[in-house]
């Protein structure tokens, strides 16, 4: 018996409803190849030097602006590059959180936190592009003032935002057994240390949270996008 058109529409329908958007494991990888070649064509360009760390000496952070704008502005870039991918994730994945039956918190939570990451990263990287401006580059109280915002926005602002959207993926994929229970766990554990970075604002020596969090993030991320499932495997008892 061959499928008429009324019964051959909701058929082809349900075939593509669980995908719910662009793969998130491959946009987790965008945005990390995207995050990574900003800071290796940028210290590239710069011959080797490190982005100045915005708790060094004034001497060192103006020199740097003022003699690496092309450095800077690839960075910038990049950074502001990154953020949209991240974005479309976090939407993805709130789409598909929801579309495999979660409906506390969390799948809102996700998107909450990566829009929000995603836009502080955005922010930081369009900073960032001003800094290689010549005639901002110049000026050293100008440098030091944008130089400290690009990294709250981009460190602390985004990095804790980050463990928002993680923690609102981790709890669901262990709660509901969506995720192998060890990355779950380890997503709360990575999530943790972000929120734990706004000790940064505090004190230097939370600096170290930052990348701790930001990269073992990344990390998580791909490693979710790809293991979430398209759809609720029910088993019977």
């Amino acid at each position: 018996m061959t499928a008429t058109p009324d019964t051959a529409i909701p058929q082809a329908r349900s075939r593509r409803d669980p995908q719910a958007g662009p793969p998130p494991g491959v946009l987790a990888v965008v945005f990390t190849a995207l995050f990574l070649a900003g800071l290796v064509l940028s210290t590239l360009l710069a011959g080797g030097d490190p982005f100045p760390s915005p708790f060094g000496s004034t001497d060192t952070v103006t020199s740097y602006f003022r003699d690496h704008t092309d450095a800077v502005q690839v960075s910038g870039a990049l950074q502001f590059a990154a953020s949209v991918p991240l974005a479309i994730y976090a939407a993805t994945v709130s789409a598909r959180l929801h579309k495999l039956g979660i409906r506390a918190p969390g799948a809102t939570i996700a998107l909450a936190g990566g829009v929000l990451a995603s836009a502080f990263l955005a922010c930081s990287g369009l900073v960032t592009w001003v800094l290689s401006r010549p005639e901002v580059a110049g000026r050293a109280e100008a440098v030091r003032a944008l130089q400290y915002l690009a990294f709250g926005l981009g460190g602390p602002a985004h990095v804790v935002l980050l463990g928002l959207l993680i923690a609102g993926i981790a709890v669901p994929g262990l709660l509901a057994g969506l995720l192998p229970r060890a990355l779950a766990v380890a997503g709360l554990t990575v999530a943790a240390v972000a929120e734990l970075s706004t000790l940064v604002l505090l004190t230097d020596a939370a600096a170290l949270l930052l990348p701790v969090a930001r990269f073992a993030g990344l990390l998580w991320l791909v490693a979710a996008g790809f293991l979430l499932p398209r759809r609720r495997v029910r088993t019977e008892g």
